[in-house]
């Protein structure tokens, strides 16, 4: 399987780094709804995603089907 975020390259004390800032910028209290709406958005983004490769799939099933006809 190939990583698509291979170019980030991201070792344990970059991620520790990111964190830390994160928690510094945000705050403790703010970072479970920052987290949360993350969480949403990358949900979303799926959602939309899935359903355009069902809809590219669907045209391409019609097409097939009205050549054969």
């Amino acid at each position: 399987m190939v990583n698509n975020f291979a170019f980030l390259d991201l070792g344990t004390p970059q991620l520790l780094l990111i964190l830390v800032i994160v928690l510094l910028l945000f705050g403790g209290k703010k970072l479970p709804e920052l987290s949360r709406s993350l969480g949403q958005s990358m949900r979303e983004l799926r959602k939309g995603l899935n359903e355009s490769d069902s809809e590219k799939k669907k045209d391409v099933g019609d097409k097939e089907r009205k050549s054969v006809s």
